[in-house]
């Protein structure tokens, strides 16, 4: 056995100390293999969070889709033929969460009493207090703003909460792209099967190459490192895990005026 083992009770401990508390609304990042080894596996750090939040908390998570077909408009016509015709629409009570932002996600959309909301790429999946209303009345389009599940995470006062996943991947800078003054945003338009629905066209921020591509540089990893450095942040290990928890009305406030600072100048 190569790595230390990590217990429920450690856990608790670990994410106590980080700072979370009984009847928080969460949304949660985690690498499950940064952690460490799980006695009981993956499940167990979920069960962990939401002992500590109690049944007045909320635990959240990006879910999406799998198989995203953003570039779909770009095949070769034969391609895209193909695809369109074999291409299982979106349900959200059965569509399988996207594997590559980590085995956690699919844990949670299939929990007991999980939500999920229906906009395909930027699908939430919730469990708790507040999860149907998180979840709910998601807008298909610009599906990362007004209305959406991280617009309601900040009206909440809620945290984010990242477990040994990249700081790069806060997807609550997402809204803060949205929320930005910034003239000539990145647009994409992709469209989806969604079930009862036929395929829809949605129309979004660029939230693969971002609303402004920066010489090649990643700047969510930029925006969380600078908030860290402001001290705001809660910084401490959770098994393994370097960790982080972060208060998302003062998260999202930060990283819009960091985008307006830096691409309107």
């Amino acid at each position: 056995m190569s790595q230390p083992l990590v217990t429920r009770p450690q856990l608790v401990a670990d994410l106590r100390a980080l700072g979370a508390t009984a009847g928080q609304t969460v949304m949660l990042h985690a690498s499950v293999k940064a952690i460490g080894w799980v006695v009981g596996g993956p499940d167990v750090i979920l069960d962990a969070l939401l002992e500590i939040l109690t049944p007045t908390g909320t635990l959240m998570m990006y879910v999406g889709y799998e198989d995203p077909i953003h570039g779909l408009q770009e095949w070769t016509p034969e391609h895209q033929q193909a695809y369109r015709a074999a291409y299982p629409p979106f349900d959200p009570a059965t569509t399988r969460a996207y594997r590559e932002w980590g085995i956690l996600t699919e844990y949670l959309r299939t929990r007991p009493n999980a939500h999920r909301s229906l906009n395909p790429g930027a699908s939430m999946a919730a469990v708790g207090a507040q999860a149907q209303w998180l979840t709910q009345d998601h807008p298909l389009q610009y599906g990362y703003g007004q209305g959406s599940p991280l617009a309601k995470l900040v009206k909440l006062e809620g945290k984010v909460l990242i477990l040994g996943s990249p700081l790069q991947h806060l997807t609550l800078i997402h809204h803060a792209e949205h929320l930005a003054n910034i003239p000539d945003k990145h647009i994409v338009h992709y469209s989806v099967p969604i079930v009862g629905m036929g395929w829809v066209e949605i129309e979004e921020y660029d939230t693969g190459d971002g609303i402004r591509p920066w010489a090649g540089v990643d700047y969510f990893q930029l925006i969380a490192e600078a908030y860290v450095a402001t001290g705001k942040a809660q910084v401490g290990t959770v098994g393994q895990a370097r960790s982080y928890l972060f208060a998302a009305p003062a998260l999202t406030t930060f990283a819009v005026n960091w985008l307006e600072k830096t691409f309107n100048s």
